[in-house]
């Protein structure tokens, strides 16, 4: 099982679910996190959840850690320009980092090296790193700029993962889309999890065949 450390940021596109889910399961696999969330990411929490997550950093990693049973300092929580944090440095460089959800706005600052915030900063000191770089992109339809900093940010060994579920595994819940789009982030992570069938694995019917 993998424990090193590896940084979660969640920006203000829809789809704030795919980006709980995944700290879930990290937390489950023992893995440490540095989570942060954008001022524009809590925003969306109270739009598309029913979680009252709190607004300082410390409160934030307390709530999460309650919630999903994390061990003591399992994840710790930064605010958008705490600059202190040990992943602004190349020092400390986490061994990958996940945007879930990218916004658009977050996919333009860090194609272009801006560094505005502290998440901008870590994804481009994990980009200068040579460390992984996966960034679930939630938007639609893309425009021609959006595709061009996707591609560049591809050249430079990011791994770009629109948030895109199948239905070859034949979901029946939302909670199925969100944990197809998580298990294909936990196998990038080379995490091992058990969040459903693979390509050519039948899932069992539950109640018939529904083809």
């Amino acid at each position: 099982m993998a424990t090193s450390d590896l940084a979660l940021a969640l920006t203000g596109a829809s789809g704030v679910q795919y980006g709980i889910r995944l700290l879930e399961c990290l937390v489950a696999a023992g893995v440490p996190v540095h989570l942060m969330l954008s001022r524009p990411a809590q925003v969306v929490l109270g739009l598309e959840t029913e979680l009252s997550v709190p607004g300082r950093p410390a409160e934030i990693a307390r709530f999460f850690s309650e919630r999903f049973g994390a061990a003591p300092e399992q994840i710790r929580c930064y605010g958008p320009e705490q600059w202190t944090a040990p992943v602004a440095s190349g020092s400390s460089v986490p061994r990958a980092m996940v945007v879930c959800p990218c916004s658009t706005a977050t996919l333009s600052a860090v194609a272009t090296g801006a560094s505005r915030s502290l998440i901008e900063r870590s994804a481009d000191v994990v980009l200068k790193e040579r460390r992984k770089l996966v960034l679930v992109v939630r938007e639609t339809p893309f425009s021609e700029v959006h595709l061009e900093n996707m591609l560049r940010l591809a050249r430079m060994g990011a791994v770009i993962m629109p948030a895109n579920p199948a239905f070859y595994h034949r979901p029946r819940t939302v909670d199925d889309l969100v944990d197809f789009m998580v298990a294909r982030v936990l196998d990038h992570l080379e995490i091992p999890h058990e969040l459903g069938p693979r390509w050519g694995e039948r899932r069992a019917p539950e109640g018939g065949d529904r083809g």
